[in-house]
């Protein structure tokens, strides 16, 4: 973790969500990868706090997906074996485009706009991080009318989860794949703007489904 990231001050006015905002945006942002440990003195220590609100950031991160505890290890950032990436991927399958139909009778104009300019700027767009960010956006912005926090609190987990194998998914593919990505998001948008709950459950389906087996062709991602 770079020391730009770094909050300053007195173990005061540190507390267990800055701590959370900080090492989850280090897991996102693949500053911290599967297997990496994550040592409480350290992490208290480069931001100025006490042991209590990391061990509570920690909590709250693993409740997220992206930190596990192992006992008598402390914790970590989860590692997916292949067979586990193949069924998150196939729960994701099936949780979100239930999601999205939820989700679906609830956007207007406005979230139509803006999810237009997501994916526009998703399109003009060629750096990898930025890619991962903005895909994050329109997703969540499509299931942003979905009100059942249950669903909702799954979905996040899952993606969570496979944010680093989606990271090498799309190093693997660069520019030469955007075009499937592009078209795909073109397609669930279209559905979300006639609010069509088939089409959008089909397309995002396929859409989930093409990554989890070009995921599986690829075995050195899981290194």
């Amino acid at each position: 973790m770079s020391e730009t990231s770094s909050a300053t001050g007195s173990t005061s006015d540190i507390g267990s969500t800055r701590v959370a905002a900080y090492l989850r945006e280090a897991i996102l942002g693949g500053e911290l990868r599967p297997g990496d440990r994550i040592r409480q003195e350290e992490v208290a220590e480069r931001l100025g706090a006490s042991r209590l609100p990391v061990r509570e950031a920690l909590r709250m991160l693993e409740a997220e997906g992206l930190t596990e505890h192992e006992a008598h290890k402390g914790a970590r950032v989860p590692r997916l074996s292949p067979h586990e990436v193949d069924v998150v991927y196939r729960m994701r399958e099936r949780l979100e485009p239930l999601a999205l139909a939820e989700s679906m009778p609830q956007l207007g104009p406005d979230e139509h706009a803006r999810l237009e300019e997501v994916q526009q700027r998703i399109e003009d767009n060629e750096d990898l991080e930025k890619f991962l960010d903005l895909d994050r956006e329109f997703h969540m912005l499509t299931y942003s009318g979905c009100h059942i926090d249950p669903l909702m609190s799954n979905v996040t987990r899952l993606w969570n989860s496979t944010q680093h194998y989606r990271r090498a998914f799309v190093a693997l593919g660069g520019r030469s794949r955007m075009w499937v990505v592009n078209s795909e998001h073109r397609l669930i948008l279209d559905a979300v703007v006639r609010r069509d709950a088939d089409d959008g459950e089909r397309f995002l389906g396929g859409h989930i489904r093409r990554t989890r087996i070009e995921l599986s062709h690829h075995p050195e991602v899981f290194g």
